[in-house]
């Protein structure tokens, strides 16, 4: 019989991990992190092949990232808005 994996165990949330971010469960490789790269238009495959993550975990985490949508998207703007705050303060060019 085939090994059969939890997926509600892919996906963990630690306050010392991450600053509590959701991750891939032991790793240090944020949902928001995967769900950027999604949005940049990389497939489940090139996303593992850049992180060393399995299929099934990066397809783990798109799902919660779509079960958490709205949650996962104001994390990833309040992370664009600190790059340009920051990005100003230094002179550089801003994403936006």
């Amino acid at each position: 019989m085939a090994a059969v994996t939890d997926l509600g165990s892919m996906i963990a949330s630690s306050p010392n991990i991450r600053g509590g971010r959701p991750h891939v469960a032991g790793t240090g490789v944020t949902v928001m992190r995967i769900a950027g790269w999604y949005q940049l238009g990389c497939t489940p495959e090139e996303i593992a092949r850049k992180t060393g993550l399995s299929l099934a975990q990066i397809h783990a985490a798109l799902a919660y990232y779509h079960g958490n949508q709205e949650a996962i998207e104001a994390d990833l703007a309040d992370e664009a808005a600190e790059y340009d705050r920051l990005a100003g303060e230094h002179g550089l060019k801003q994403q936006s």
